[in-house]
């Protein structure tokens, strides 16, 4: 299984910061934000990454490299302009497969084991699996309900995505290349045909989007060694 990356983001709330590096790079106790992503996933058995990038994306190239470091084999997709997520990942596309393929938003901290097997396969006829988290305090009103094993775009009670998901290419099939595009319309149409499958996580997740909540990731991070 292959899996991506998402890196293309300008992190405006991270300035000054993200002025001059990427939000990806920033350091999380001695390791690039993105790295963590990387040990984890070469953990679960994941080797193959690709990474798109727009903003000071030639800093993670160079940063990064060809991902021997982290036991991983990067490829890169490089983005004239931030095509948000769906644009992102269609572009991708070529270098990802015809298979099922796991995402990664670059800006999140997790414990989420990304070996479990709700992201190693798709159940019949869907399309996607999302982890859901509890809403954090920046986003009280959630995103999608969860209900029978299925993600809904509309319920009672709402869980964040946690920007973590297992996809099938089909998704994407009329998302064109380098046009930018969003990911929630295609979910909430491939939700309405039942094609969505969820997952709730209670461990840690944290949206590194903040300078306060990146010194929280520094801190949880400090822990894990």
């Amino acid at each position: 299984m292959k899996a991506m990356i998402l890196a293309a983001g300008r992190g405006e709330r991270m300035r000054p910061l993200t002025d001059v590096t990427p939000k990806p790079l920033l350091d999380v106790a001695g390791t690039p934000l993105i790295g963590w992503h990387l040990k984890r996933l070469v953990a679960a058995g994941i080797e193959q990454v690709v990474i798109n990038h727009a903003w000071l994306g030639e800093q993670i190239e160079s940063t990064l490299g060809d991902g021997a470091t982290f036991g991983a084999q990067i490829l890169y997709s490089a983005e004239t302009q931030a095509l948000e997520t769906a644009g992102g990942i269609a572009t991708a596309l070529p270098l990802l497969g015809d298979a099922p393929f796991l995402v990664v938003n670059g800006d999140v901290f997790s414990d989420i084991d990304f070996g479990q097997s709700a992201l190693q396969h798709l159940g019949d006829g869907c399309l996607a699996h999302l982890i859901l988290v509890p809403n954090p305090p920046q986003h009280p009103a959630g995103d999608f309900a969860l209900l029978a094993g299925k993600a809904l775009a509309e319920g009672e009670q709402k869980y964040t995505f946690s920007g973590i998901g297992l996809y099938h290419p089909a998704l994407f099939a009329s998302t064109p290349a380098n046009q930018p595009a969003k990911l929630a319309p295609l979910l909430r149409e491939a939700m309405g045909q039942g094609q969505v499958s969820a997952s709730l996580h209670h461990g840690l997740w944290l949206d590194v989007g903040t300078v306060e909540r990146l010194q929280s990731a520094r801190e949880l991070a400090a822990t894990w060694r």
